[in-house]
């Protein structure tokens, strides 16, 4: 696996969810194991093969995000180079079809969250972004057409 960069509050929240999986939803699906084994026959019981599928999704989920955790890095928001659109800018760009304004902080693909202003770099907008400066006309390709936006300023 790559490494993925995060902002610490980023991190921070796939920490707590991966600690959650562990010291809550793991003890959780073993005791409803516990709980069906102990209701006898188990060739014919439902609730214990649910529970067992349940857990395989379970460890599965605890071991991607623990593969993500181990490759995580957090950037330094201080040092951002916002001489040009890049992860952890805030991008205000204009569209110049209707002059609508709107700003955006570049994140990494796990961090966005359209309601906050959070776009992934790897969304077609954030990667049309990538790169730019202040002043320059980002064309990006979107299911309906193309978009030019200009880059209005961008900080950290």
């Amino acid at each position: 696996m790559t490494l993925q960069y995060f902002t610490a509050e980023g991190l921070k929240k796939l920490q707590d969810e991966l600690n959650q999986l562990k010291t809550v939803e793991r003890p959780s699906i073993s005791r409803q194991i516990a709980e069906a084994r102990d209701k006898g026959d188990l060739s014919e019981n439902a609730e214990y093969d649910a529970a067992k599928d349940a857990q395989g999704l379970l460890e599965l989920k605890i071991s991607k995000l623990e593969e993500v955790v181990s490759n995580a890095r957090v950037l330094d928001e201080s040092k951002v180079d916002i001489s040009r659109a890049l992860v952890l800018s805030k991008v205000k760009i204009r569209n110049k079809a209707n002059n609508s304004e709107m700003t955006y902080l570049l994140v990494a693909e796990n961090e966005a969250d359209l309601k906050t202003g959070k776009i992934s770099v790897t969304s077609p907008i954030g990667k049309g972004l990538l790169g730019k400066k202040v002043g320059e006309v980002a064309e990006i390709v979107v299911p309906s057409g193309k978009l030019e936006f200009v880059i209005i300023d961008i900080t950290r």
